[in-house]
């Protein structure tokens, strides 16, 4: 069964071997153990049968944003839709936090668009730029792309969840 949860403090070091693999592949951004350790129950994760194959954290920027982060798909789960309801898992997740907007910085803005995110100047997300950014090597030269979805326009309250499994979506 497949089922879409809070990570656990203890399951840092598979979330850091599977940002590890996707970091290799050059499509994320390092992350040290120690850091997933100490955030690792802002990650949902997507569980099938006892093994994590898909995770993501959600970082509070302010009280109206919070920032999807390290958002990764095992290789052999890719194109089958994990990623997807990861995704509404994680639009919901925010919903219920309270925040306006969800954003996410990325080289690949392709899975963000098609999730409804749209490109945005990094200056739309400030709480990102003033928190982060400035302390970045790369800040003012960054090739990411800065993307934005504005919650609180979504229509409905329903989860957008593919027709292919129900995940369930709780805190640990």
């Amino acid at each position: 069964m497949t089922t879409i949860r809070f990570a656990h403090k203890d399951e840092a070091p598979a979330l850091f071997a599977l940002i590890e693999a996707h970091r290799v592949e050059g499509h994320l951004l390092p992350r040290p153990l120690d850091e997933l350790e100490r955030h690792a129950e802002r990650f949902l994760v997507v569980e099938d049968d006892g093994a994590i194959i898909a995770g993501a954290e959600i970082m509070k920027l302010s009280a109206h944003v919070a920032e999807v982060r390290s958002l990764v798909v095992d290789r052999h789960h890719r194109g089958t839709g994990v990623g997807g309801d990861l995704m509404a898992a994680l639009v919901d997740a925010a919903r219920e936090a309270g925040y306006q907007s969800l954003c996410a910085f990325t080289h690949s803005p392709a899975f963000f668009v098609r999730q409804g995110f749209s490109i945005v100047p990094h200056v739309w997300v400030p709480e990102k730029v003033q928190n982060v950014c400035t302390s970045c090597a790369l800040f003012r030269n960054c090739s990411q792309y800065a993307m934005l979805l504005p919650l609180h326009l979504m229509a409905g309250a329903a989860p957008a969840v593919s027709g292919r499994a129900r995940l369930a979506v709780h805190a640990a």
